[in-house]
């Protein structure tokens, strides 16, 4: 379970790193910052969550064959 906390960890750090370059506050209407701030907390959740599983099935099906 160690190798899946090290995955949350690194892409954890490469989710918000790489989601800092989007402008979501053009997708907002103006004065919309707490809809903007719980869309972008989110949708870092959802990625992280995600990327993490695939890679980690990945790593345990490259260990089973």
């Amino acid at each position: 379970m160690s190798v899946k906390y090290f995955l949350y960890f690194i892409v954890t750090i490469i989710v918000i790193w790489s989601l800092d370059s989007i402008n979501i506050n053009a997708i907002f209407k103006k004065n919309k910052i707490w809809q903007a701030r719980v869309f972008y907390f989110f949708l870092a959740i959802s990625l992280i969550y995600l990327v993490t599983n695939c890679i980690y099935d990945l790593y345990e099906s490259a260990i089973i064959v």
